[in-house]
């Protein structure tokens, strides 16, 4: 099934024409039209070499090899064939089509898109910027090829055969390719459901980019191999044990005991802050069997005779992931160690290997697989930065299955919460969701959802806006939707204030200044932002009025001069005097915040722009001020202390960060292992600039084990 592990040693070595036609006609038998293709690239490409010196023919026929070791398909492998063609040489996609036809033409001809789009759009390997663009080419790649899913099946084929032959370019080269790899291709084999070859691009381009943590995974799993092996061997003799006892012949199951792969091991280092013996699913067990109901009996008999960790337990046989994949998996105790237990058919076991792939190569008509999610990566509104931070959760994340009150399905990233579900659910269901109900049980709209969850949202008549929840969301969907409704109340806002503000500057009333702005051309929302726009405002303002003289006596006594004043960290405009700036308790903006103000009796209330009660006042026309933050700098900073576990440790070390004129913005203690809390890691804010400044002065309370400035982390 796919390529074993002997099948990528023997294609990284394969160098000869003859050698690399006798392996590609061993995986697919060598058809008339297979023979003419190879023929044809092979008189196209010739006297072409690559950078390693061998042929260039080379390298298609291993592809080709690669595509039918995977499909079995004969017009994918021929386009294997032939995908370099039309970039590389003078012929044109007119000729292939007539001497291949549409279909091979068609495969050919997105393959060549896909390269011309990444030529001219992926930044050049010398320059500092990586994923973002990585992302756009991304992007581009899915949107160009999403017409016919098999051109990215063959595109994964030969990007694992340019990661296998990589030693052969310049280190820059290397990296910049297995960075493309790990952002770009890496995460489209996973959504495709292929998975050892999505492994395989992964541990390759680790191997590239993290050198050092590479070794050191290698090295730990070399030192220990024995005792993984023999670890992982008593485990299965149990297992065997406990079948044949229970009825089970000895054909009615398999059993594959593996390694967790090199780069999935790091990332769970990296993401939960574990060594890696603390790794808990290092070792793991794949048992296959003939039906499904099997599974569910062999699940009863590992969990009757092995303790299992309950927190750890998916079935993906009940409710299959988007992209097929079916397996029960659990995590069990025995001797000590703890393993890794997958359970699935044979039948599943190719979906999960091949996932679309394995529609062409077994043609089984069982497969389920939804492609439904390649129509929704359609971030075209986005800028490149958007878009990468959009499309890093829905192609990144482990997914959950959770469930409306009908029983329908919702695939959502790991970490969603119940607003995600509500977006998932319908726009509008997100944009006016009140409350909810998980599992009948009432919950907040940011509680995080679990597998299996019933979730029942409660909405209202008006859309609901949530600015500050944001980042508190996971999908893409929602973010959007979120910053969307902001971005209109905000706008909004922006125009009423900016009549009230002038309107309280010119001593006017709202509907005599709200029709002036309507006979001129004026961004009135900017006003409230603006102090120079505000300014201009007042004078053009004044020189409208000063033309009727009416008014010239009351413009001598009333010069329109804004006057500005700094209280309590807070600069306000106005023609007025201002004796005092009062935070309202009602929300209490933190510095940065978006702020308005409102002018009561010589005082100026300062309240948060989305705040309700500001709201009730702007819509009311009471006299508003601009208002601003006195300018200084503030600076951002995370660190992680090694913090002792004692009673008031915390208290006493946060006590301590306040006297440095620290404002504290969040704190998170690690798991606790023996005489310590493993990490404390705290962001807080200063207005000190030097990081080593500050760092010395914690340094006398506590040991500092990471601390940089996240507003200029690579300077630090």
């Amino acid at each position: 099934m796919g390529l074993s592990q002997v099948d990528i040693e023997k294609l990284k070595h394969l160098h000869d024409e003859k050698l690399a036609t006798k392996y590609l006609f061993s995986q697919i038998t060598p058809t008339k039209a297979l023979k003419e293709a190879l023929s044809y690239s092979t008189q196209a490409h010739i006297n072409q070499f690559r950078k390693s010196g061998e042929p260039y023919i080379v390298h298609p026929i291993l592809v080709a090899s690669i595509v039918a070791a995977i499909t079995n398909d004969e017009s994918m492998s021929i386009a294997a064939l032939l995908h370099d063609v039309v970039e590389d040489t003078e012929i044109k996609i007119d000729e292939i089509s007539k001497y291949f036809g549409e279909d091979v033409s068609h495969l050919v001809e997105g393959l060549t898109k896909i390269d011309s789009i990444r030529d001219s759009e992926l930044i050049p390997s010398h320059s500092s910027e990586k994923l973002v663009v990585s992302a756009l080419s991304f992007r581009k790649m899915l949107l160009a090829s999403v017409e016919d899913v098999r051109v990215l099946v063959v595109k994964l084929c030969d990007r694992l055969h340019n990661m296998l032959t990589l030693d052969s370019l310049p280190e820059h080269k290397q990296q910049r390719i297995a960075e493309e790899t790990l952002v770009v291709y890496a995460p489209i084999a996973h959504r495709l459901g292929i998975s050892f070859l999505k492994n395989i691009l992964e541990d390759l381009s680790f191997s590239y980019l993290f050198k050092e943590e590479k070794h050191h995974i290698d090295n730990y799993l070399d030192k220990n191999f024995h005792s993984i092996e023999m670890k992982l061997e008593e485990f299965k003799q149990a297992i065997e044990k406990i079948f044949t006892s229970n009825g089970f012949c000895e054909d009615d199951f398999e059993i594959i005991s593996r390694v967790k792969h090199r780069y999935s091991i790091y990332l769970k280092m990296q993401r939960k802050g574990v060594s890696i013996d603390e790794v808990l699913d290092l070792l793991a067990v794949r048992i296959l069997t003939k039906e499904p109901v099997k599974c569910y009996n062999i699940l009863g008999l590992i969990h009757l005779h092995f303790q299992p960790l309950s927190s750890r337990f998916k079935d993906y046989i009940a409710v299959a992931k988007d992209n097929g994949y079916q397996t029960i998996h659990t995590t069990v105790f025995y001797n000590t160690a703890i393993f890794e237990v997958q359970i699935r058919t044979f039948e599943m076991h190719k979906t999960a290997e091949l996932g679309v792939a394995a529609h062409w190569k077994y043609k089984s008509g069982g497969n389920n697989i939804k492609l439904d999610w390649l129509n929704n990566l359609g971030y075209q509104n986005e800028s490149v930065e958007d878009f990468y931070e959009l499309i890093k959760n829905d192609l990144y994340s482990d997914d959950i299955v959770v469930f409306s009150p009908q029983g329908q399905p919702f695939t959502l990233p790991r970490g969603a919460v119940v607003l995600d579900y509500a977006y998932a659910v319908h726009t509008d269901i997100g944009n006016k969701a009140e409350s909810s109900f998980i599992n009948k049980i009432k919950a907040p709209l940011l509680t995080e959802l679990h597998n299996g969850d019933i979730v029942k949202i409660d909405t209202t008549d008006n859309i609901m806006t949530r600015c500050s929840w944001i980042d508190a969301v996971k999908t893409s969907k929602a973010k959007t939707n979120i910053r969307s409704n902001c971005n209109a109340r905000i706008r909004d806002i922006n125009i009423k204030s900016s009549i009230n503000i002038v309107s309280t500057a010119m001593n006017l009333n709202y509907s005599r200044v709200e029709e002036w702005f309507d006979t001129i051309k004026c961004e009135r929302r900017s006003i409230s932002c603006d102090i120079d726009n505000f300014r201009e405002v007042i004078n053009r303002f004044t020189k409208k009025i000063s033309q009727n003289s009416r008014f010239k006596q009351f413009l001598t006594r009333h010069r329109f001069k804004l006057k500005s004043s700094i209280i309590s960290g807070v600069e306000v405009f106005s023609t007025s005097s201002i004796s005092d700036v009062v935070f309202d308790y009602c929300c209490h903006p933190k510095v940065g915040d978006e702020i308005v103000a409102f002018l009561e009796k010589g005082k100026a209330h300062v309240h948060h722009k989305m705040c309700k009660t500001a709201a009730k006042k702007i819509d009311a026309h009471e006299k508003m001020l601009f208002v601003r933050w006195e300018k200084q700098n503030i600076y951002h900073y995370n660190i992680i202390v090694s913090l002792h576990n004692e009673k008031g440790a915390l208290a006493n070390f946060l006590t301590y960060l306040v006297k440095l004129n620290i404002d504290i913005s969040s704190v998170q203690l690690g798991k606790e292992s023996g005489d310590y809390i493993r990490y404390c890691e705290i962001g807080f804010e200063s207005n000190e600039a030097d990081i080593n400044t500050i760092r010395a002065k914690i340094e006398r309370k506590i040991k500092v084990i990471h601390f940089i400035r996240t507003d200029d982390a690579y300077k630090n």
